[in-house]
């Protein structure tokens, strides 16, 4: 039984939402943040990441900085950028990308269902990241940075979407990266209802994205509760929850710099133990089922297929993420440890395949380009209590920070 509630949202006040409205706060490293927040003074980004309104030597976690979100958010909801809706709703958050179209639920999900595993991870977090948003969260009062949840698609929650879409929405415009982004508020009291019943019923949701606000969140939740003995606002999480039919996972990449000792032709000898090279071609080849993996290699491209006595049908170990790790990033390449190694990097495919080529080019060894993960594989790892490898699963589009604020 899944406890996903309506809430009372805050959000940009028309003529604002595609000037706040702002990709979430880990895709970009200080620098860059700077940058786009001297670009566009409205974005969502310097309360998600108020060390850029100071100079470099402040600390980007320093006391100052989360005051400061916390300054520049309620300043902006107090000079009516923001607007805060009178009664809990339901929302819908739908993005378009490329002409195909993701359309999810905006509400609150329960920290009491992710404690109690109704919500599932399939990663780990880290104690230090989470640390960050926890303060920023607790500091703000508001969670500001929706959780990427998904669930098994249930067609009379699609019915109610589609019904609610017919009508005119309440935001729409298009981002500077060309995607869309639309708003509905569900006001109809039956339809609310309905889809608070429909929930109830959905055993298992997951976690698509953003476990360490997720973990943040639930961490201050807990605190609150335990503050006032009672449920409180924090006792729930911003979420957007979509069903799995609505949602495309990417390929996540590996480039490696160095061949570990191993001349190109000693290395293209080493991985043909595990995998058959089905095609070599000094243009992109990109894999097309489970198992295939495509290579770049002192200028060739090789799409490699793994043999079949190497296949597994362990939920973890049978990943194609896993299978590379284990037979080759690991023996051969020496990268025992892709979380920390520095000699391993991590592309995510909505930057292509030249962009792999092109970090060969500019002095890497090797890359590797996957055939996407799916997301039967996700919530299958997830059901089984099961974590995934590093940067198993990279999705498009990117929710926007900025559109739905749940105060606490």
């Amino acid at each position: 039984m899944a406890d996903i509630r309506p809430f009372a949202a805050i959000r940009p006040a028309e003529g604002y939402a595609d000037k706040i409205a702002a990709l979430p706060y880990d895709v970009y490293d200080r620098k860059e943040a700077k940058a786009e927040v001297a670009l566009h003074p409205d974005s969502f980004l310097r309360i998600d990441r108020a060390e850029t309104q100071f100079d470099d030597s402040v600390d980007m976690y320093a006391d100052c900085v989360y005051e400061k979100a916390k300054e520049l958010l309620w300043g902006m909801v107090s000079e009516g950028k923001f607007v805060r809706d009178e009664a809990p709703h339901y929302y819908i958050y739908e993005l378009v990308m490329d002409g195909r179209s993701q359309a999810g639920i905006v509400a609150c999900a329960s920290v009491e269902d992710y404690e109690n595993n109704v919500i599932k991870r399939h990663e780990n977090t880290r104690a230090e990241k989470e640390q960050d948003r926890i303060r920023h969260v607790d500091t703000c009062n508001a969670q500001t940075g929706p959780i990427f949840l998904a669930y098994r698609h249930r067609p009379e929650l699609d019915a109610i979407l589609h019904a609610e879409m017919m009508e005119t929405p309440a935001v729409d415009f298009v981002a500077p990266d060309g995607i869309t982004h639309r708003v509905w508020v569900i006001k109809d009291r039956e339809r609310t209802e309905e889809i608070g019943r429909i929930f109830v019923g959905i055993g298992e949701i997951y976690i698509a994205d953003g476990h360490h606000r997720a973990a943040s969140a639930v961490r201050v939740g807990k605190k609150r509760m335990e503050a006032n003995g009672r449920e409180t606002e924090a006792s729930h999480f911003l979420s957007v929850l979509f069903a799995d039919t609505q949602l495309k996972i990417m390929d996540y990449n590996r480039v490696v710099m160095d061949l570990n000792g191993y001349t190109p032709e000693d290395f293209l000898d080493e991985i043909q133990t595990y995998y058959e090279i089905t095609d070599r071609s000094i243009t992109e080849i990109r894999p097309t089922k489970k198992g295939e993996v495509s290579m770049y290699l002192d200028k060739n491209w090789y799409l490699l297929n793994l043999h079949e006595k190497y296949r597994m049908s362990d939920p973890v170990e049978g990943l194609d993420v896993q299978r590379l790790q284990d037979l080759v990033l690991g023996p051969l390449l020496g990268i025992l440890d892709p979380k920390t190694d520095a000699r391993i990097d991590f592309v995510g495919g909505i930057r292509g395949l030249k962009e792999l080529q092109k970090r060969c080019e500019e002095g890497a060894a090797v890359a590797f380009a996957m055939f996407p993960t799916s997301m039967e594989e996700l919530f299958t790892v997830a059901d089984a209590g099961r974590l995934m490898p590093p940067k198993s699963t990279w999705f498009e589009p990117k929710l926007r920070s900025g559109l739905f604020i749940h105060e606490i």
